[in-house]
């Protein structure tokens, strides 16, 4: 796997029997408290001895194992490194741990946290994960954690290399040398098929869900469009290509071809419809190219919401590869059904249709919600659109809520009826669709770029200025569970608050997400993807 730091495994042919190589000079890595039998239980039969009956089916038959926070990850290309593997689990959380099974084409992958670990399945369950454009597949393994000896000092390199970069760090200089697969944070980007127009803004909306984009110049050579785009750091410029590479902008067109650029900075001129430098506004348009047109810019974009739903940001983010929450394509056909989830496992004692309201919120603007009547652990939820209901089954399917772990599937029902007049149904159907709490009816909403998985560490905004940190320690605390950290932004406006648990953030966020601070002014509360 480009040299860095391979695991070799030996499997006899025929046999159960797996040999790690561990020796103390190997440089291998092993998985502590491992019998052969173990490793074998977590391998499909048909991997034994790298045969094939060709039957896919057979294939996918594998005996899924409880959560755990190490994830098995197979069929994995020859070819890939393992700064591709550790790519797939980054978005959902740190990556503490990887183990390449280089001979069987597969990998062990430990998370953080295994709240991590299930929001990476979860998502990778409603979005095959690609590596290289190839299908990988990702089950939760038999074991709980990792081992890795001192020898593995190759594969360690690249987890705390491409660690550092992600964390907003930079690598030490003697790892750089093994983040070369990723250390270009200038993508060449080719757009093959293409019916229609594609423009330096679509492009940096696609990109900026992986990061900061710095620039982008566009151009046409032998008769396609192309482009040069720069990240502010590489490993983001890594991650948008392997969610992005081979995916469609449109439906069925405007397929893009990603590769890294060997170029390492790009140097842009002028702004304007071919090129543009975001860090510097104050360059001209130069001659003979016009700058953009706003009207243009808006042409555009109200063309582009007939072009099969391309572009509406909730129907990007439901259907990319990505960053499980950061927005980007549209246009998968992830919309083809209704916008109506059937939430299961509720606690019944609990729940009530202003908590799942400002739950499923989150992730898209919810208009009704109806508790069944004769089985109260269940809930009908109708979003805006079949897209913001494919977002909200991907980040909260399997969390906890109330104590429970939550099911969300979509529902074979287009809508949610109302109660007829004069019936009444003891408050377990709300219509939420003229609510003012929506937090995607304006479009080109910032929330739109901030949808992040459930996770421990919460944003709050529209903080009073005579709030104090104790103050909203103190409030959080009260709401139920415990505040690990706190930190606020410059302005005191805006901060983060980290909760001991995923399951105790979600509680606290349903409590106290528009709650009034005094002076009608109300708390913002959404996930973050930082940690404090």
């Amino acid at each position: 796997m480009d040299g860095l730091g391979d695991v070799a495994v030996g499997v006899k042919r025929g046999s159960d029997e797996l040999s790690m190589y561990n020796s103390p000079n190997s440089g291998m890595s092993s998985i502590s408290a491992m019998s052969p039998d173990d490793v074998s239980s977590t391998m499909p039969p048909l991997l034994s001895d790298g045969t094939s009956n060709g039957s896919d089916s057979k294939k996918l038959r594998v005996e899924e194992a409880p959560p755990s926070r190490v994830l098995h990850i197979r069929k994995l290309p020859n070819e890939a490194s393992e700064t591709e593997v550790i790519a797939l689990g980054l978005p959902f959380g740190k990556v503490t741990n990887i183990l390449t099974l280089k001979g069987k084409n597969q990998a062990f992958l430990e998370m953080g946290t295994e709240e991590a670990a299930i929001t990476m399945v979860n998502y990778y369950a409603t979005v095959n994960p690609h590596v290289r454009n190839v299908p990988v597949f990702i089950q939760y393994s038999n074991h709980k954690e990792l081992k890795t000896d001192v020898g593995n000092s190759r594969a360690q390199a690249v987890l705390q290399a491409v660690s550092a970069v992600h964390s907003g760090g930079s690598p030490s200089s003697d790892v750089q040398e093994a983040l070369a697969a990723a250390s270009s944070p200038v993508l060449r980007i080719i757009i093959d098929n293409m019916f229609y127009p594609v423009t330096l803004d679509v492009l940096q909306q696609i990109f900026s869900k992986f990061g900061t984009v710095m620039k982008i110049i566009t151009f046409t050579k032998n008769n396609q469009f192309q482009a040069l785009l720069q990240y502010s750091d590489p490993i983001n410029a890594q991650q948008s290509k392997l969610a992005l590479d081979g995916q469609n902008i449109y439906n069925s067109c405007c397929t893009l071809r990603i590769d890294f650029s060997k170029l390492v900075n790009l140097n842009v001129k002028y702004n304007n419809d071919k090129s543009r430098d975001y860090t510097r506004p104050d360059l001209p348009a130069g001659d003979g190219q016009p700058s953009i047109d706003p009207n243009v810019a808006a042409a555009f974009n109200k063309d582009s919401n007939s072009l099969l739903g391309a572009m509406n940001p909730l129907s990007a983010a439901a259907a990319a590869a990505a960053a499980a929450g950061r927005v980007a394509l549209a246009g998968h056909g992830q919309g083809g059904s209704g916008g109506v989830l059937l939430v299961s496992n509720l606690n019944e004692e609990m729940v009530t249709p202003q908590s799942l309201f400002t739950l499923f919120g989150v992730y898209g603007d919810v208009q009704r919600v109806k508790i069944l009547y004769n089985k109260k652990d269940s809930a009908l939820i109708q979003m805006s659109d079949g897209n913001q209901a494919q977002l909200a089954m991907s980040h909260l399917n399997g969390q906890k809520m109330y104590g429970k772990i939550i099911r969300v599937t979509l529902s074979k029902h287009q809508s949610v009826a109302l109660p007829r007049d004069g019936l009444d149904d003891q408050g377990l159907t709300k219509d939420f669709t003229n609510s003012p709490l929506h937090r995607f009816k304006k479009p080109g909403s910032k929330n739109f770029q901030n949808i992040f998985p459930p996770s421990a560490t919460l944003h709050l905004s529209n903080i009073p200025t005579d709030v104090s940190e104790d103050d909203l320690r103190l409030l959080f605390s009260n709401a139920g569970g415990t505040v690990k950290a706190f930190k606020f932004f410059q302005d005191h406006k805006m901060a983060l608050l980290q909760m001991s648990t995923v399951e105790e953030a979600i509680q606290v966020l349903i409590d106290l997400h528009n709650y009034n601070m005094g002076g009608n002014q109300h708390l913002r509360v959404s996930f973050s993807k930082s940690t404090i």
